[in-house]
């Protein structure tokens, strides 16, 4: 494995909410080479440039992103696929991308995100890496999808991130810890979200391998009351 692809590989692995540790393992190298890969090189900003006005290169998200979803005053550029079957493969769980340049460099980040209750449960802080990297970066982040990512303007990505959390808060959720560093590359959100979360408007908990479901049920009790939300679970609750 060439150091660009291992470099590729490690952040894939972190946003998909290995840590640096597991990534290490998985890897074949020490826990300090892999937190390196993973967080990259800091960006050379002598003039302290805000993220959101470096470069936009780019932002990204999985398809069927919008399955669930309803929508106020729906831009024409926030496509998607035309067929949106119940649970399909994305449905609910969305990555969201996105890259800048600063000088010579790129900036990757990225967001995984539940559409229906938890908000950003996972995300890749800022990584520096050469511009020619980028087609590699885009292909692992979105590896576990059945198909390539569709170009996404930067309001699209900035509703579906920002959007997702203010909704998440309000059911009692904060949003991953790596959400913070990452957030201001998608620039700024101005609400109300035109977008309706939850699955048809109702909160929806599918349980992913670390969530810990007699929390989180618990949690929902409390901020919409028994009964007016959906779930599925893989573990007694």
């Amino acid at each position: 494995m060439t150091s660009r692809e291992l470099k590729a590989k490690a952040q894939a692995l972190r946003a998909a909410g290995r840590t640096p540790k597991q990534i290490a393992r998985e890897l074949g190298v020490t826990r300090a080479v892999a937190t390196n890969l993973v967080r990259g090189t800091a960006v050379d900003r002598p003039n302290r440039v805000h993220p959101s006005e470096l470069p936009l290169v780019g932002c990204w998200v999985s398809r069927q992103w919008s399955n669930g979803l309803g929508f106020t005053d729906r831009p024409d550029d926030w496509v998607d696929d035309e067929e949106l079957l119940p649970m399909a493969v994305g449905a609910g769980l969305v990555s969201v991308a996105v890259a800048r340049r600063a000088g010579d460099a790129l900036v990757t980040c990225g967001f995984l995100v539940d559409t229906y209750c938890l908000g950003v449960k996972n995300a890749l802080p800022p990584t520096t890496s050469g511009p020619g990297e980028l087609p590699y970066f885009v292909a692992d982040f979105f590896a576990a999808y059945d198909s390539e990512p569709l170009a996404a303007p930067a309001d699209l990505a900035r509703e579906l991130v920002f959007g997702a959390v203010d909704y998440a808060r309000g059911l009692g959720f904060d949003p991953h810890r790596d959400f913070y560093s990452a957030a201001p590359h998608l620039g700024t959100w101005e609400p109300p979200s035109r977008i309706t979360f939850g699955l048809d408007g109702k909160p929806y908990f599918q349980q992913g391998p670390h969530d810990n479901p007699q929390r989180i049920i618990r949690t929902l009790d409390k901020s919409v009351g028994a009964g007016n939300y959906h779930l599925t679970v893989v573990s007694e609750v």
